[in-house]
């Protein structure tokens, strides 16, 4: 299925971006050109998942669809337990309520928005132990998503396993610039937590396309299957949390999947709580067979090549003209380094953010802020946090852009680049209690 898209004129883009605050998610699709604010639930659906949605079992209660879901999880992911959410944020919640106390500490690989935020509502404190190549845009270091083992294990000795519920692990880390974990990695800390009693949840967000550079990337691994990958990857944790709109190439949807009964029985009732019954989990029958079908086309390797080679492709092409970008180039996305654009700009002013909008501004292609925006204020002391990485991320949907449309993305980057000195930073005209970065309002600064 096609939509059209127009080009509008810079004089519109201005009343645009201005009417939405300087801020990209405030923005009317109808008035984007090409659309890589996220991959979350923009993808192409198949034809088969097309013709899945026709089947859709649309009872209150033990949904057909929803058992099928349940065996393509356990088939792929390995984990025996389901609970269907209406998205990978659901699952966060409904994991951190159960598992997290006040005053806990939950280590993981670099901080992501929602995750964090759901575990500070439950009263927990998210510590990053992410190595330190990670915060570094220049360093290759090929799996910057990887834990520090060292600083993992100093957390638990200084706070005691009794007060770390779980160590949280994303594949790939989107806020690191779509980094991936080795299975290297991934094994030792597997070892480390359960030998210390502790749980390891996985983010399976985007494991699939953390898998492809474990097969790219990693001795052992160049002529094994991405489903052969998946299944030993996820087999080293415990429990998952899945945000099914990105990997499983469908447009809402997601789960929380356990190998320990315990929790998928809170689970499950919980889930009554707050999505809906524990065979839908918010979500239409129809919702649910496209997913399992999306699950099985998503580990196919010609898939999964084509994807990241499109990312590639982009990112390869700004680093051929000297453009600051995250490298190695991510999963997902290419990360712009607003640093590297705008040296001229205080962090304290957004950088990230202006960038995001000059961009817009330039060709109606819309990006997102990655940085102190997104990172937001600390949750005891409300200063805000200004992280080392200070990224704009152009995300790609799965399926739905040609290379002609990055070729015109890739362009306009150059264009913003070579007058990055007339860029001006932004103040903050209105700020959220919650996630700003989705809401808040800015103006530049004169």
């Amino acid at each position: 299925m096609v939509e059209p898209i127009r080009m509008t004129t810079r004089a519109d883009r201005k009343k645009f971006i201005v009417e939405a605050g300087y801020n990209t998610f405030l923005l009317r699709s109808e008035d984007v050109y090409i659309d890589l604010l996220t991959d979350s639930g923009t993808n192409a659906m198949s034809d088969r998942q097309w013709a899945g949605m026709m089947l859709g079992d649309e009872a209150y209660a033990g949904s057909r669809n929803f058992y099928k879901l349940w065996e393509t999880v356990t088939q792929y992911y390995g984990y025996k337990y389901l609970v269907p959410t209406h998205q990978g944020r659901g699952a966060e919640h409904i994991l951190s309520q159960i598992m997290i106390h006040p005053g806990d500490l939950v280590p993981g690989n670099m901080y992501f928005t929602t995750t964090r935020l759901h575990q500070e509502l439950a009263g927990g404190t998210f510590v990053d132990v992410i190595i330190d190549e990670a915060h570094d845009p220049a360093n290759l270091h090929p799996f910057k998503g990887n834990v520090d083992l060292a600083k993992l294990e100093r957390v638990i000795r200084e706070s005691g396993p009794r007060k770390v519920p779980y160590v949280c692990i994303a594949g790939t880390v989107n806020m690191a610039g779509g980094q991936p974990q080795s299975m290297e990695n991934m094994r030792a800390v597997s070892e480390l937590c359960h030998r210390e009693g502790i749980s390891v949840v996985l983010d399976a967000t985007r494991a699939i396309e953390n898998c492809y550079f474990i097969q790219q990337c990693e001795p052992g691994y160049e002529s094994k299957k991405i489903a052969e990958i998946l299944k030993e990857y996820c087999s080293y944790t415990d429990t998952c949390t899945m945000s099914a709109k990105k990997d499983a190439l469908v447009n809402i949807g997601g789960w929380l999947a356990t190998n320990q009964q315990g929790l998928f029985e809170e689970a499950r009732n919980l889930v009554v709580v707050f999505e809906g019954l524990h065979t839908y989990g918010g979500l239409a029958g129809r919702d649910m067979e496209a997913m399992a079908r999306g699950i099985v086309e998503s580990v196919q390797d010609d898939h999964i090549r084509a994807r990241i080679g499109q990312v590639e492709y982009l990112g390869n092409h700004l680093l051929d003209w000297g453009i600051p970008i995250v490298r190695p180039v991510g999963g997902h996305a290419v990360f712009l380094d607003a640093k590297g654009f705008y040296p001229h700009i205080p962090q304290s002013q957004y950088p990230a953010q202006s960038l995001a909008c000059s961009i817009y501004l330039d060709s109606g292609v819309r990006t997102m802020e990655r940085g102190a925006v997104s990172a937001g204020r600390d949750a005891k002391t409300g200063q805000e946090h200004f992280p080392e990485l200070e990224l704009v991320r152009i995300t790609l949907p799965r399926r739905v852009y040609t290379q002609a449309h990055m070729d015109v993305v890739a362009e306009s980057v150059l264009e913003v680049y070579e007058n990055r000195e007339k860029a001006r930073g932004l103040r903050m005209t209105y700020e959220p209690k919650y996630l700003r970065f989705f809401q808040a309002r800015f103006e530049p600064v004169k």
